[in-house]
C-alpha cells in the first residue's frame, strides 16, 4: 500500500493538526501513547515538553540506547581543553523521575507505520498513536574513498560525540613534534555543530600550546563554508603559517588509507599523524528503515507541525530532517522540538495549537574568549521552514565584544541542557 500523501491534502490536515489522532483522548479509557526514537537535543526535549505540558495526559516514551549522552555542541571545546569531557555528558534521570517519561534504553530497530508499532533491538514492541523520531545522522556509505565505519578507530569522524571525541582528543595529544593533523570536511548539508572549522579553530589552539610546529591540513570539497571571513581572519591572527585550507575541486580527495594514515590528494600523497574524516551525512537509519526518506537520504517535513511528509502520525526533528533554510543544529532540533510537542499534544488531547516559530543560533570558538555566532528566526510556509531575518558576527569586532559571545554560548549551553534533561 502507498503510505505517501499528497501534499494538498497532507497539508490541510496538518493545519488542523490531524484531528483523527486525538481518538484515544476522546474515548478517555487508556492514555494515548507518545513514542520518541532518539534522546538527544530534539528527541529529548519533545519528550519533556510533551509530558511536562500535557501533564501527565500522555504516555510518554524515549527510546533512546545510551544512559549518558554526549553533546555535539560543545564538544569541539572538550577537544580545545576548554571543557572536561564530563561537562559535555547528560543523564536522563530527571526526565524519568521529574517528568513521568518512561526512558527506554534500547535500540529501535524497526517502525511498523500500519500497526503503529516501534520494534525493539531487545525484543518486544512498543504501541504508538504518535510517534516522534529523531535520530541524528549517519553516513553515506562510500563518500569517502577507502573510508568505512569499520576504519573509524584510526581515522575518527568524532561527528557522534562521545568515545569517538575522546579517541580524537587523544591522537591530537599524541601527535609527535611537527606533525601533521589532516581533516577530510564534509560536503553540504552536513551536521553543525560540532563544526569542522571550530574544530580547526581548537586543535590549532592545542597545537599552538604544546606542538607550535605541527601543521594542519583541512581537504573541503566546498568552495566556501559557514562564517568562512571570520574563521579565516582568527586563524590568520592566532595560528598563522599553522593551518592550510584546500577548498573546491582541489580539495576533493581520492582516497584515504587507514592502515598508512595517509591521503591521496591530485595524485599526491599526504601523511597524517592524525586524520580526521568526516564523510557525507544522511538521516539515522532508522529513518530510512521506516520510509521517511527521500532520494537524497533526508526525511522531508510539514513545516507547520514537523509532521512527515510519508506519515501523518509520524513527526521527524533535527539533523535528520530536510526542512528548508533551517541548519541542522542542537538549537535547530531544540526549537522544532517545541513546535512538534505542541502538535503532538493537539492531537492527543485537544489542547491549543499556536503558529509555529523557530529560531536558531550556532556559536563558534576560534581561540580563548574569541566566540562568533551565526544565527535566523524562520517560519512555516507552504514549502518549507523559511529564514525570515538573520545576523552574523562581523570581522574586525572588538575583544570585548568576542568575549561577551562566547559567554553567552557558555550561557545557551546550560539553558539547552536543563531545556532538554529537567
Amino acid at each position: 500500500m502507498d503510505r505517501n500523501i499528497s501534499r494538498r491534502g497532507f497539508m490541510g490536515a496538518a493545519a488542523g493538526v490531524t484531528a483523527a489522532l486525538s481518538a484515544p483522548a476522546v474515548l478517555g479509557a487508556v492514555r494515548p501513547k507518545a513514542v520518541v526514537i532518539g534522546g538527544g537535543a530534539g528527541g529529548a526535549t519533545a519528550a519533556r515538553y510533551i509530558a511536562k505540558d500535557s501533564k501527565g495526559a500522555v504516555d510518554v516514551t524515549l527510546i533512546e540506547p545510551t544512559r549518558s549522552y554526549y553533546t555535539c555542541f560543545f564538544s569541539n571545546l572538550y577537544i580545545g581543553g576548554f571543557r572536561d569531557f564530563a561537562s559535555i555528558g547528560h543523564s536522563y534521570g530527571k526526565l524519568a523521575s521529574d517528568f513521568g517519561v518512561n526512558v527506554v534504553h534500547d535500540w529501535a530497530i524497526g517502525v511498523d507505520r500500519d500497526a503503529k508499532s516501534v520494534t525493539l533491538a531487545g525484543g518486544g514492541a512498543m504501541p504508538y498513536d504518535a510517534l516522534i523520531v529523531s535520530p541524528g545522522i549517519d553516513f553515506v556509505e562510500d563518500s569517502v574513498a577507502g573510508w568505512d565505519l569499520s576504519a573509524q578507530n584510526k581515522m575518527p569522524h568524532a561527528y557522534k560525540a562521545g568515545s569517538q571525541t575522546q579517541l580524537l582528543k587523544a591522537q591530537i595529544d599524541a601527535m609527535p613534534q611537527g606533525g601533521t593533523y589532516v581533516m577530510v570536511a564534509p560536503p553540504n548539508p552536513y551536521r553543525c555543530p560540532p563544526g569542522p572549522y571550530e574544530r580547526v579553530s581548537m586543535v590549532a589552539h592545542v597545537l599552538n600550546e604544546n606542538n607550535p610546529t605541527a601543521k594542519i591540513m583541512i581537504f573541503d570539497p566546498k568552495e566556501k563554508f559557514s562564517k568562512m571571513a571570520l574563521f579565516q581572519e582568527g586563524w590568520e591572527t592566532y595560528y598563522s603559517g599553522m593551518i592550510e585550507w584546500v577548498g573546491g575541486e582541489f580539495g576533493k580527495i581520492e582516497e584515504v588509507r587507514p592502515d598508512a594514515m595517509e591521503v591521496v590528494v591530485d595524485g599526491e600523497v599526504v601523511k597524517a599523524d592524525a586524520c580526521n574524516v568526516i564523510p557525507a551525512m544522511k538521516a539515522g537509519k532508522i529513518a530510512e528503515m521506516a520510509g521517511l526518506t527521500n532520494e537524497k537520504g533526508w526525511a522531508p517535513i510539514v513545516p507547520a507541525s514537523m509532521q512527515s511528509q510519508m506519515d501523518e502520525n509520524i513527526y521527524v526533528l533535527g539533523d535528520a530532517t530536510q526542512n528548508g533554510d533551517m541548519p541542522k543544529s542542537g538549537f535547530s532540533a531544540n526549537s522544532q522540538a517545541k513546535v512538534a510537542a505542541m502538535a503532538v499534544r493537539g492531537a492527543l488531547t485537544g489542547s491549543t495549537v499556536f503558529p509555529a516559530k523557530f529560531s536558531n543560533t550556532c556559536w563558534s570558538l576560534i581561540e580563548t574568549d574569541d566566540g562568533v555566532k551565526v544565527g535566523a528566526s524562520y517560519e512555516a510556509t507552504d514549502e518549507k521552514i523559511a529564514k525570515v531575518d538573520g545576523f552574523i558576527s562581523q570581522t574586525g569586532e572588538d575583544a570585548a565584544l568576542r568575549k561577551q559571545t562566547y559567554e553567552e554560548s557558555v550561557g545557551w549551553y546550560a539553558g539547552i541542557t536543563s531545556d532538554m534533561f529537567g
